[in-house]
Order: C-alpha cells, then structure tokens, then sequence
C-alpha cells in the first residue's frame, strides 16, 4: 500500500477543515492550559498595586464605587502534542500493516494540531527510544514530518512502552497532550507506562491497533508459531479448544485497555486496521462529539 498517496494531502486538509479546534476541544479531551496575562478572556480582579498599567483599571467600577482594582485575563498557551508511535515488529502485521495506519493517524492528527499552531513531535520506540522528530510547529513542517514517517521501520526485540516512556519523561519539556499509538502487545504491560505520563501531568490518549486476523485466528492443527519480535518458533498443534482460549485471552486484553483507560479518564480508541486511517479519524470526532 501507498503511505502517502496523492491524495493523502487533500485528506489532511479536509479534516483539518472538519475539525479545526479539534486539539482544543474535546476530540482528544485537551484544552490549551491557560495562564494570567494580556489575554483577551476576562478571568478575575485584584487591588491596583503602583507601578499597575493603567490600561487595565476597571474605570465603571472605580466610577461606581471608588475602588481601584485591576482587570487580570487568560491568555492560551500553545498545546504540546506528542505522539509516541510503536515501531516494535508486532505492528508490521496484518493487510495492511498495523505500522502503515499507525503511521498515517500519526500524520494526519499531527496535520491538524499543527494548523491550529500548535507544537507537535513524534517520538518512534520499542523497548526505547529509536527515533525522533523534535518539537516543531507550522504547516509547513508536515512535508519534513511524513519523511520521517515514511523512512521508519519496524524493528527492535519487543514492545515495552514503560521502558520507553520512562527514557521520554527523562527529556526536559513542557508537558501537554501524550498520544500513544501502539497494539500494545507488551509482554511485562502497558499500565505502568501510563501511569507515569499521568504522574507527570501529561494526558494520555491510547489509539490501539489490531488486525482482524488477531483477533479470529482460522488455523486448526500442526502449525510452526513464529514470533516476529524475538525471532523464535514453535511448533504447536492447535485444537478448537485452544482457539476458544485464544480469542477469550485476546477478548480480555482489549477490554483492560478500555477498562484502565475509563477508570483514568484517558482518551481510547481501539480499531482495526480495516478501517482507513480518515474514516476512523471521523469516527474519533463523531464519537468525542466534536462533530455530528
């Protein structure tokens, strides 16, 4: 499949165009923090203090009751937006590869935070860090990011976002919006990793990939197992039973997911690789209300 077709382009930007706050408003469920200064949304007064501008005296107060006080207003800060993107072997499965949707949502969500101005990066790991696209901002960038995007490859032992987390919340930056774009198919867990980001302050949003083949495997007898992260293989027989065991295990571990990340109040979005990367993106939107 072609990553970045010719029209991937005119996708970004119908989306862009669909949802232009989406980062601000509750798609992803982040509002831009906000701090006292020269905004233009009123929040509170206080006592005029010398040396105060006077071009924030509330005049009809002072007319009314004499008292000299100080309009103060917010003022947006721009929103950090990181998108932690799993690059171990497990997400080259699937038709088409896990790794190719991932890396299109990666863009296309990048896209849009990046024409509402704010600040995105990208940060590619296994079991660590393996790659980076620092923190940059503008349109303009978006070229520079499929790049990267597209020069990405599947690699590494096995999948360990605690690991990685961990080495990412060691880097001095502001925090803001964590976008965890994986299957998750982490042997020693995911929900430590999570945590972290959440005691850090940053706000998780999980988008979990899988394709249909995992979760409803159709191969019955002698088979060699061959485990695409660390290179092993087995040889198994595989009864009806041990379907049935499978697709429950599998069933379950989709439901933890759903289960931690309502219990936190993170962002979850679990889909398949069947749906294309703009129409699960729409789907986000409807879902999140953010549009009808």
């Amino acid at each position: 499949m072609e990553l970045f077709g010719s029209d991937f382009m005119s996708k970004l930007e119908y989306l862009s165009l669909v949802s232009r706050r989406v980062f601000r408003g509750s798609l992803l469920a982040q509002r831009r923090t906000m701090q006292f200064g020269s905004g233009i949304e009123f929040a509170d007064y206080r006592e005029y203090v010398a040396g105060d501008d006077l071009r924030y005296l509330d005049w009809n107060v002072y007319a009314r009751h004499g008292d000299f006080l100080l309009k103060r207003f917010q003022e947006e800060q721009d929103l950090h937006v990181y998108f932690l993107l799993d690059c171990s072997r497990s997400m080259g499965f699937g038709e088409p590869a896990k790794f190719d949707l991932a890396r299109q949502l990666t863009a296309a969500l990048a896209y849009i935070a990046l024409a509402d101005l704010d600040r995105i990066a990208v940060v590619a790991f296994t079991d660590r860090i393996v790659g980076n696209f620092a923190l940059t901002r503008g349109k303009a960038q978006i070229l520079a990011l499929l790049d990267f995007l597209e020069n990405l490859e599947v690699q590494g032992t096995e999948t360990d976002p605690a690991a990685a987390i961990r080495e990412f919340l060691r880097r001095k930056q502001r925090n803001g919006l964590a976008v965890v774009v994986s299957d998750l198919f982490a042997p020693a867990g995911y929900e430590m990793g999570f945590d972290q980001l959440r005691h850090r302050r940053y706000e998780p949003h999980v988008i979990q990939l899988h394709d249909l083949k995992e979760a409803n495997p159709d191969f019955l007898g002698d088979v060699e197992l061959f485990d695409v992260e660390n290179d092993s293989t087995r040889k198994v027989t595989v009864t009806e039973k041990n379907l049935v065991a499978y697709k429950k295990l599998f069933v379950e571990h989709q439901a933890s997911v759903a289960r931690y990340c309502n219990t936190y109040g993170m962002g979850c979005t679990q889909a398949t690789t069947a749906i294309p990367f703009d129409q699960l993106i729409l789907q986000m939107m409807r879902a999140a209300g953010a549009i009808s």
